[in-house]
């Protein structure tokens, strides 16, 4: 997938913008990442030799979205602090297989990451290693094949949105990892740069520079259903 970089919202130190599906958020090197391709940009806009790009959180490799990132290590440990203490709000959409029911309401679990496996799934409150994962729902719009969801992430578990739809009998469209039957998107021939239905709508976070309050919005692909 070749995508153009769109840049969100930049300033002082802080940088959003928007994540293709199929793109890593960071890889190891010699492996095309949206951070490699950040900082090969600000290096050719800025004429810098090099820079410094600061990575407070990440997307799943097949969602879309919204991402902040940050130009400087004093901002990186800032929005890093805000990610911690659960100051900064993340809205998600995503179509889900089935009719959820009730049309909103909170979805709380215990999530398990599975060692050595980029996988994780529900246990028992009791589990050693699960971690509670909580957030707010509510359905936008419904079919007979599905649902779209607007999410609320109260917390940020490896896999979230997706291990507690699907583990409700909502697999995220595309998902097959989760149990989704259904394709979603472009039929890329490399499984890992298939897209799933799970896309970073908003960020809403404080800039350590100016102290204001910013929202921003990540247009949706335009693979999406209307």
């Amino acid at each position: 997938m070749a995508h153009k970089l769109t840049i969100l919202y930049e300033r002082y130190g802080c940088l959003v913008v928007w994540k293709p599906a199929g793109l890593l958020t960071q890889a190891p090197p010699g492996i095309d990442s949206l951070e490699v391709r950040v900082k090969a940009f600000l290096r050719a806009r800025d004429g810098l030799a090099e820079v410094y790009l600061g990575v407070p959180h990440r997307l799943d490799r097949p969602a879309s979205g919204a991402i902040l990132l940050a130009k400087d290590l004093r901002t990186t440990r800032k929005l890093g602090s805000q990610f911690e203490h659960r100051k900064v709000r993340k809205v998600y959409w995503a179509c889900v297989e089935g009719l959820v029911s009730p049309p909103s309401g909170t979805w709380q679990d215990y999530l398990y990451k599975i060692p050595g496996e980029p996988r994780a799934e529900v246990v028992a409150a009791g589990h050693p290693g699960g971690r509670r994962a909580a957030l707010d729902y509510r359905v936008l719009a419904a079919t007979e094949r599905g649902c779209r969801l607007e999410i609320e992430l109260e917390t940020g578990r490896t896999h979230q949105v997706r291990v507690q739809a699907a583990s409700r009998g909502h697999p995220v469209l595309g998902d097959r990892q989760y149990g989704s039957t259904r394709s979603f998107g472009p039929e890329e021939e490399d499984w890992r740069l298939r897209p799933i239905a799970l896309h970073a709508r908003s960020l809403t976070f404080r800039n350590p520079a100016t102290h204001e309050v910013v929202t921003v919005t990540a247009p949706l692909p335009d693979y999406w259903p209307e």
